[in-house]
């Protein structure tokens, strides 16, 4: 929106400084003292060069502007915004009027410009939001029309789809960040109508509890802007039927579309492939959404991708992992970069280690891929872990333009050391409950720890622990940095015999609850001199009284915006495969034997004896 706002500005002073007169139905010619051809001319183009940048801009976020309206209700644009769009539409309609009763557009470059008319502005009742109804937009025919969107859901009944991908749809659509004309599309090889769609995701669309006016209404609206397309047998046809519904909803202005890849990987290529030959607009953007994993293998995932860039551009590529939508990871750039106090501490030189970890409790979700093909390797630590290693470690971005972090995300993961296998801890859940034991001949791990390190001169030497699993103790997602002990610490004494208490960490915490804790040491109350560690802690329930966002959410406003910096482009996938694909290998290769846990421990032993052997102490609280 900085954009918009400048080109407004430029164009409001512009404006005003080429006024025409507006007491006729054309443009007056002015019965006084004429000005110099050359200032008329120079008033004239200036008007025009502004009149354009100003259309430009519009046409550029012309239906986010409407959005983050639409989202603060009653909330006005700037004064001198509103009044520049207000002098161009008033401009614009004159200048019709005059064309249409005869007027040439020479007439505009009699206009006298005296000092009363620069400075005056328009008159503040005809003032109004430039942002109109959908109605109104089509009715005027130009620039301020928003564009219409189509957002598709490919598998569309699959249960990713029904309880993810339409519940945060609906929230964007009801909280206003999606356009009014939107238009929501399911597509699968079910026989099924529109109404039975709408049948199917119904259940679970609800309202937020901050944002639970009108909720019935807005439900009915969403429902009647979903549609269906039957695939049948050809994607090539399917997709053909499906880009003229999408062409019947947008008409003949300009269109912008979304189409979610709720599929499994085996078959993306087979829907991909015929939606960009068949499905996409010319009159917009296309954008396309790809769920995790991204390959098999680091040459699988290479077959992928070129695949993919021979149909798209990377700008049109989203590769979505919602553990990423967190407030956790948005926090992790936020608190470094934004607060003197923590960018100084955040290198090798006060760091001590990382720790990155990621539990479920659960096992009832547990699905055949984590035991079968794919496991937690490929499907938590290649893009979650990595992803959050590289926001955490990256360097100071040039702008938080997506492009600028992803290229410093990518120099992160170009840096990380090939995991040594010895570095490693492999664990599979040990299931009594008879509902996964079908999957448990093979060797696909559902816990995996290891050491990592950065080789580059901010984290030299610092280990990275990551711990993640399934069927743990407790649901449990955080970021941990533990700094190094105070040199010659006189108040060593004070802590005992266990020296580690005396180590400020800093945790980013986003399950069990949201919470920002910093470990201090400080004086117990009282007579002598006793030392206690202490937590300094913000609680998100405590300080905000909101609720917050579901990563798909999160997600999927970013990809309407266009912010790819929390999707994987395609260079950081492959440099994210270079680094695990040795060690999975390995594993292949040697048919490694993972060690079985109980459900609901607190997984593997021999992963305190990892961390220990890299002078690191996990936390006990599991």
């Amino acid at each position: 929106m900085a954009g918009l706002a400048v080109a407004a500005s430029a164009a409001t002073v512009a404006l005003f400084q080429f006024q025409p007169s507006l007491s006729g139905s054309r443009f007056a010619p002015v019965a006084a003292p004429a000005a110099s051809f050359r200032t008329q001319a120079c008033g004239l183009r200036c008007w025009i060069a502004a009149k354009l940048k100003l259309r430009k801009a519009l046409k550029r976020h012309g239906w986010h502007l409407q959005r983050n309206l639409d989202a603060r209700r009653n909330d006005k644009l700037p004064d001198h915004l509103e009044a520049a769009l207000l002098t161009e539409n008033r401009t614009h309609r004159n200048m019709h009027h005059a064309y249409d009763s005869g007027g040439e557009m020479a007439s505009a470059s009699s206009v006298f410009l005296d000092g009363s008319s620069m400075q005056q502005g328009p008159n503040p009742s005809e003032i109004r939001s430039p942002v109109l109804n959908e109605e109104s937009s089509m009715s005027n025919g130009h620039y301020n029309s928003e564009p219409s969107l189509c957002i598709a859901v490919i598998g569309a009944t699959g249960e990713l789809a029904r309880n993810k991908v339409f519940p945060a749809l609906f929230t964007l659509y009801y909280s206003g960040f999606l356009p009014q004309n939107v238009g929501i599309f399911g597509y699968s090889r079910k026989k099924i109508t529109d109404e039975d769609l709408r049948a199917i995701i119904e259940a679970n669309l609800t309202c937020r509890v901050d944002h639970h006016e009108n909720c019935d209404d807005k439900l009915n609206e969403f429902l009647k802007r979903t549609y269906y397309i039957d695939a049948g047998h050809d994607n090539k046809d399917g997709m053909s039927r499906l880009n003229s519904r999408m062409a019947q909803i947008e008409g003949t202005r300009a269109a912008n579309r979304i189409f979610y890849l709720a599929v499994p990987q085996e078959a993306l290529l087979d829907v991909a492939l015929p939606l960009a030959d068949g499905a996409q607009t010319k009159l917009g953007w296309n954008r396309i959404i790809i769920e995790k994993p991204f390959g098999f293998t680091g040459l699988s995932s290479h077959r992928i991708t070129q695949s993919l860039l021979s149909r798209f551009e990377e700008k049109q590529i989203y590769r979505i992992d919602h553990l990423l939508g967190k407030d956790l990871i948005e926090n992790l750039t936020v608190l470094r970069f934004s607060n003197l106090v923590f960018e100084p501490l955040w290198s090798r030189t006060y760091i001590q280690n990382v720790q990155v970890i990621f539990s479920e409790e659960t096992a009832t979700e547990i699905q055949g891929r984590y035991f079968g093909n794919y496991g937690i390797i490929r499907d938590i630590v290649h893009s979650h872990i990595l992803q959050t290693i590289a926001l955490f470690a990256m360097e100071s971005p040039v702008s938080l333009d997506g492009e600028d972090i992803r290229d410093e995300k990518v120099k992160v993961l170009r840096s990380i050391r090939k995991v040594d296998l010895e570095d490693v801890v492999l664990g599979q859940l040990k299931d009594t409950s008879g509902k996964v034991d079908r999957y448990t001949k093979s060797m696909t791990p559902t816990y995996f720890a290891a050491a990592m390190y950065i080789d580059n001169a901010r984290w030299d030497g610092v280990p990275f622990l990551i711990k993640t699993g399934i069927g743990l103790m407790k649901n449990r997602a955080e970021i941990r940095i533990q700094f190094r002990h105070v040199p010659g610490n006189i108040y060593r004494e004070r802590f005992g015999h266990d020296i580690d208490l005396d180590t400020n960490e800093l945790v980013l915490r986003d399950q069990p609850e949201e919470v920002i804790l910093l470990k201090v040491n400080n004086k117990v109350p009282g007579l002598g001199l006793q030392l206690d560690a202490s937590e300094l802690n913000l609680l998100y329930r405590d300080k905000y009284d909101t609720e917050v966002p579901d990563s798909y959410e999160h997600l999927l406003l970013d990809v309407l915006d266009g912010d790819s910096h929390l999707f994987m482009r395609s260079d950081e996938l492959a440099a994210a495969w270079n680094v695990l694909t040795p060690v999975i290998h390995e594993i292949d290769q040697n048919r490694v034997a993972p060690e079985l846990y109980e459900a609901g421990d607190k997984g593997p032993i021999n992963a305190y004896y990892l961390a220990a052997k890299h002078g690191v102490r996990w936390d006990d609280d599991w």
